[in-house]
């Protein structure tokens, strides 16, 4: 081989791998979110140094001609205040997106959480101990299917079904402190978004099925979600209804949030309150309910970079377990932290 020809394969390799990465893009991103606390849950207190769903992810896509997109996201969560525990747990999907919509399989949040509580909880993108303790999250993550439709006039649809594949999940009932684990049997969920420049509505609807040693658990959650921005006051509000039936017994309850964001500048002044009333049905007459309230402080000091501090507090009912491990107990926590997107 004549070193002319060398030279002219390598021009041809560059060319051929230019031309494919001209249609293909890998890239990283992460969050770094870490709080320093002072907690006191019951009658114990403590400090102590958190990490809020910080991640490491990769996400990539791949143009197939023809309007026909193929495309990955990986995320994993990882302890910033000490290097411990990543996973690709957090979001794992593959998926295929065209004028029809997109098409993904693999572990990652449902259409009915993102429509509702997740628009809610503005302070701290629903992280951490000021997250959102009174939502019921009733889809099992992982080893989903999900198609979610182009958008028409600021609406879009997403349907998620969930494969039980004998997979052993949670059938605990949310808030109670009434545990156990069940054999997954399949979910469904659905969910409308509808978004038109300051107003923001949005519906979700899941089914989840799970069988704990013959005994069967059926849970449904409904919930709705209304936002809206008057120049730098943001407004939100979220309902949800909560049923679980088993062989043993029925019961269901109401909850709902309403938060407030206002804008001066770089800083950002957040209030949100949540209330989770006393189970009905046969667990009527017990004393389930909860009350949720958060105040907090955002400064951006730019895009991807904020400091923060937040106080944080959950008010449970004598038999109401939300947000700790024994029924009847309290919590609160105050918090000053820093949050970096990459």
């Amino acid at each position: 081989m004549t070193k002319t020809t060398r030279v002219m394969l390598a021009v041809l390799a560059v060319c051929g791998t230019s031309a494919a990465m001209a249609q293909s893009s890998v890239n990283v991103y992460g969050r770094i979110n870490t709080t320093v606390e002072s907690q006191k849950t019951g009658s114990t207190s403590t400090s102590v140094m958190n990490s809020n769903s910080s991640y490491l992810g990769f996400r990539g896509t791949e143009d197939l001609g023809n309007g026909l997109k193929a495309g990955f996201q990986l995320e994993g969560n990882f302890g910033s205040d000490n290097g411990a525990g990543f996973n690709f747990q957090r979001h794992s999907e593959v998926n295929l997106s065209g004028n029809f919509g997109t098409v993904r399989l693999g572990k990652f949040n449902v259409g009915s959480y993102l429509a509702t509580a997740d628009y809610i909880s503005m302070h701290n993108h629903d992280t951490g101990t000021s997250a959102d303790a009174l939502y019921a999250y009733v889809f099992p993550e992982g080893n989903q299917i999900s198609y979610r439709s182009p958008e028409f006039s600021g609406v879009t649809a997403e349907f998620n079904y969930g494969f039980g594949e004998k997979a052993t999940r949670d059938a605990g009932l949310p808030g109670t402190g009434i545990t156990g684990t069940g054999e997954h049997k399949g979910a469904f969920d659905a969910a409308l978004n509808y978004n038109n420049g300051p107003l923001g509505l949005g519906l979700g609807y899941t089914q989840a099925k799970t069988n704990d040693a013959g005994d069967s658990l059926k849970e449904q959650q409904l919930g709705l979600r209304a936002s809206y921005t008057i120049n730098s006051l943001t407004l939100g509000a979220y309902y949800q209804y909560y049923k679980a039936d088993t062989d043993v017994f029925d019961t269901k309850r109401h909850a709902y949030r309403l938060a407030a964001m206002y804008t001066l500048g770089a800083s950002e002044f957040h209030a949100n309150v949540g209330r989770a009333q006393s189970y009905k049905g046969d667990l009527d007459g017990t004393k389930t309910s909860a009350t949720q309230w958060t105040l907090g402080y955002n400064y951006n000091l730019s895009k991807r970079t904020k400091v923060y501090g937040y106080f944080t507090k959950i008010n449970n009912g004598d038999d109401a377990a939300y947000g700790v491990t024994n029924a009847g107990d309290n919590f609160r926590s105050i918090a000053v932290g820093v949050r970096h997107l990459f």
